[in-house]
């Protein structure tokens, strides 16, 4: 790794379920919108206890998404959700930062890093029905390339002709938030000057509901769905599934400032470990190294983090062990700053989109810093007893936001972090 070496984000990407496009989400989750609705009528037969459900806006108009701008009918056919969401995201970004490779060096020195936790699992369920009503001959030919983690980043590269380092990180919710320190890391290393980086998931299918539904991961909240995601809420009962896909176009410094790039914030720390504890129950501690990993990588303190955007999914476990994790570091901090920090959980907004969600997120905190504003935590009625403000309801603007953190754990005990900074010259 070359200290010297600094990366920055110059383009953005995202579709979520408050819609498309930078300004047109941004606008929303600070008015304090939800993109979450009631489950669709097509799941009703199979009687799914959980009623709320966070899908992307289709259509033609502002802040939807028409998937044929993107992906043409055949290369529908030929693609799970995800991989397409994906390459829409990408373009978005790479639009947004001005940037298409055209030499060979440049295609070289372009890399890719979008991650996924689950995948084309509407394929898989679609081509295991047709196998057992129809026999082999009705799978698709197209079916494991159309399911692969790994393809989105490979369709993304077809695309856009960048030839550097691939990757496709698989690790469960944290796969987006890993996409991007993959992309600094290698951007560190010398082994890339462009990463096009982030993670996508499309599971709102039948096979995926029922999977998280029988886990008793999800929320079965039967009233209003907009407010089944409570993150840090007592009555929390588990989180809501949601699609959706973030990409940020880094770079290092020096390839951005020689061609005059505009820049959003720097990509400052990534830290990442293991809870080795169990294959779903956190145990905080590994959240707790995760962060102490990208801090130390930032040569910060928990005192200079002014926001953080949680993990905070609104399951009953997992948000205590964030809270717990994030209140022992700041107890830790001998100056006593660290207890002005905002914390909220813009999952309360969008639901959880799994392998995407630490991308849509990073997207959030580098917006947070650009604008100065930190997102709310919606339907935080009876919170549990911190010391942390966690932007109740309401979004709050503030003077001064140097750096934000952002959390993404994963199944398996896998825990990510980045820190972005506002960008200064030295």
């Amino acid at each position: 790794m070359k200290k010297d070496v600094r990366v920055v984000v110059t383009g953005m990407g995202i579709i979520c379920p408050l819609g498309v496009g930078l300004d047109w989400v941004w606008n929303r989750l600070i008015s304090g919108e939800s993109g979450i609705s009631s489950l669709p009528s097509i799941f009703e037969n199979f009687k799914f206890p959980c009623k709320a459900i966070g899908q992307i806006p289709a259509g033609t108009g502002a802040g939807l998404f028409d998937i044929e701008r993107w992906c043409n009918s055949k290369d529908q056919r030929r693609m799970d959700r995800f991989i397409s969401l994906g390459i829409a995201a990408a373009l978005m970004a790479l639009d947004d930062a001005g940037w298409s490779p055209k030499t060979p060096q440049e295609k070289e020195y372009t890399g890719v890093s979008v991650g996924a936790g689950i995948g084309g699992l509407p394929k898989i369920e679609e081509n295991s029905v047709a196998l057992h009503n129809e026999g082999f001959r009705r799978v698709s030919p197209f079916f494991v390339p159309s399911s692969l983690i790994n393809l989105a980043a490979g369709h993304i590269a077809i695309r856009t002709g960048a030839c550097g380092p691939n990757f496709g990180p698989a690790t469960a919710c944290s796969a987006g938030s890993q996409g991007i320190g993959q992309a600094y890391e290698t951007l560190k290393s010398g082994k890339a000057n462009v990463m096009i980086a982030g993670g996508t998931e499309s599971t709102v299918c039948p096979i995926g509901i029922a999977g998280f539904a029988s886990m008793q991961a999800l929320s079965n909240f039967q009233g209003d769905p907009t407010q089944a995601s409570r993150p840090w809420d007592k009555q929390r009962d588990g989180f809501v599934m949601a699609e959706g896909a973030g990409v940020l176009v880094l770079e290092t410094l020096d390839h951005a400032l020689k061609r005059g790039a505009k820049i959003y914030a720097e990509v400052c720390g990534f830290g990442t470990s293991c809870d080795a504890y169990h294959i779903t129950t956190p145990s905080g501690l590994g959240a707790q190294q995760s962060m102490a990993a990208s801090l130390k990588d930032a040569g910060l303190s928990i005192a200079d983090i002014g926001y953080i955007n949680a993990h905070g999914t609104s399951t009953p476990l997992g948000d205590t062990a964030e809270l717990k994790a994030v209140e022992a570091l700041i107890e830790a901090d001998p100056s006593g700053k660290a207890r002005s920090l905002k914390m909220s959980s813009t999952k309360s907004s969008i639901g959880h989109a799994l392998g995407a969600s630490g991308a849509i997120e990073a997207i959030f905190s580098i917006l947070a810093l650009v604008n100065k504003r930190i997102p709310p935590t919606l339907n935080l009625q009876d919170p549990e007893e911190t010391f942390i403000d966690l932007v109740p309801h309401t979004a709050q603007s503030v003077s001064e936001l140097q750096y934000a953190l952002s959390n993404s754990f994963g199944f398996g005990g896998n825990n990510s972090t980045l820190i972005f900074g506002q960008y200064k010259e030295q």
